[in-house]
């Protein structure tokens, strides 16, 4: 057996070379144990960062984070499972009406869902907020929920037992200046989805202001890299690229955006919210081979009862009251016209000024604290009416909130009419319904097989603000 160690491992990504099964395995079991210092490792992801890694070494990454724990295994439940997974966005509660939605077409749908940091929003900070609601059930449990007909789906914290090893890589990355590298981010997110037992993947990979991922290309080449893992291990997967660059629906917050998954679940809410969720349910549909239509089980109630099933079963009152923020103080339109731009990165960052997010693991997160929007872009506004409402329990919260929301809207007071938002979901990467690849075709940057996810860094991205984390914030 060749005897490896981390200082060799470093110099060969650093001069460029390609990292042998054997010594991508040793490194990521070393660093778990403990035999790798941290700052070898984060001199490591450093030199991958800037040399990339191409596809076999970004799957073998992937694999040994897997190897580094426990992995879930749901195929003898009596349904198909199909899972989605967001990189995350400003107002993105698609989870919480798609989940029950999926689970009424007649798939089991186990979500690992996280909390949210930043200007993004979590899933589980969001559910939280339903009086009762536990997000920290066990493998047992879930099992128990996926298998309840009126339930058959489950959102819940990931245990600590799934990909410890990318737990401990993300958290020096984090600090270390090595979060923004393609390989890394995409084997970071499905090593955890891998790992939670699903037989197909669905992944909505956001790109704009609002999101991780802030252009096309960075966004087409994660989904892309995620999609390639998905097949590597087995797990049916897709992916759609979505707009965020205006928030999604009419709220970003904790509470208030789980009453506007309800008005969704009940027939109504933002076209938009509704529009996504149908698109990401027919595609997980598809992924499960079901033969059943989404939007029925949405207008006839099915998916409410799901959900109401599912939030008992966690221990959450579906039927209870959502809790309300003390203050709110309201952002009257600045002069009539066409609202043509509704900037999702400042009303995120507004959001989480007001208590809706948090700078740092552990920190609380106020349930009621959020922005309520009353246009969108497109929407013709009249000055003095309303356009934000602003949600918190600490009215010292206000002045910065403001500050944040200053270049955030774009009013075209010349214009008399203007075109509604673009489109929702930009692009789709993955096997079509006939088996055959669809999405863009990469011009590898003069290196055959290898996608500019493999050839560098993410590109066009800061953040002066703390950033979601990509593979743990949603779901």
């Amino acid at each position: 057996m060749t005897a490896h160690d981390a200082v060799s491992i470093i110099g060969a990504k650093r001069d460029g070379g390609e990292l042998s099964d054997a010594q991508i395995d040793w490194a990521v079991a070393a660093f778990t144990r403990g035999e790798m210092a941290d700052e070898q490792m984060a001199a490591l992801a450093m030199a991958i960062v800037l040399r990339g890694m191409n596809r076999r070494e970004t799957a073998r990454w992937t694999e040994a984070m897997l190897r580094s724990g426990r992995r879930l295994d749901f195929t003898d439940l009596p349904r198909p499972t199909v899972d989605k997974h967001s990189t995350g966005g400003v107002g993105d509660k698609i989870t919480l009406p798609l989940a029950p939605l999926v689970a009424a077409c007649g798939a089991a749908v186990p979500q690992l869902s996280g909390r949210g940091l930043g200007y993004t929003g979590g899933t589980l900070d969001k559910l939280e907020s339903i009086p009762g609601w536990r997000a920290d059930i066990g493998p047992g449990r879930m099992r128990e929920i996926l298998t309840d007909p009126a339930a058959g789906c489950v959102v819940c914290a990931a245990g600590a037992d799934l990909a410890p090893a990318d737990r401990r890589l993300y958290a020096l990355r984090d600090t270390t200046g090595t979060v923004e590298s393609i390989p890394l981010i995409a084997s970071s997110i499905m090593s955890k989805k891998i790992a939670e037992g699903t037989a197909a993947l669905v992944l909505d990979v956001k790109v704009g202001s609002g999101a991780f991922m802030r252009t096309r290309e960075d966004a087409y080449a994660l989904a892309t890299a995620m999609v390639e893992l998905g097949a590597d291990a087995g797990v049916d997967t897709v992916a759609l690229l979505t707009a965020m660059d205006a928030p999604l629906g009419r709220t970003a917050g904790n509470a208030l955006e789980v009453a506007e998954a309800v008005e969704v679940l009940a027939g109504g809410g933002p076209a938009d919210v509704v529009e996504l969720t149908l698109a990401l349910a027919r595609e997980m549909v598809a992924l499960a081979g079901l033969d059943a239509d989404p939007a029925a089980a949405l207008a006839d109630g099915r998916a409410m009862d799901h959900w109401r099933a599912m939030i008992r079963a966690q221990g959450g009152d579906p039927a209870a009251p959502l809790p309300a923020a003390a203050h709110t103080e309201t952002l009257s339109v600045p002069s009539s016209g066409i609202l043509t731009g509704l900037d999702a990165r400042g009303i995120g960052i507004a959001a989480w000024r007001l208590g809706a997010g948090r700078a740092r693991q552990g920190d609380p997160v106020q349930a009621g604290a959020g922005i309520r929007i009353h246009a969108g872009p497109g929407d013709r506004v009249i000055a003095g009416r309303p356009l934000l409402t602003l949600h918190t329990d600490t009215p010292e919260a206000f002045p910065r909130a403001f500050e944040a929301l200053a270049e955030s809207i774009t009013i075209d007071t010349e214009s008399t009419g203007g075109p509604a938002r673009g489109p929702l979901v930009l692009d789709r990467i993955g096997p079509d319904r006939r088996g055959v690849h669809s999405g863009h075709h990469w011009t590898p940057h003069g290196q055959s097989g290898h996608s500019p996810a493999r050839s560098g860094r993410v590109t066009g991205h800061t953040h002066p603000y703390p950033a979601a984390d990509h593979g743990k914030n949603s779901g």
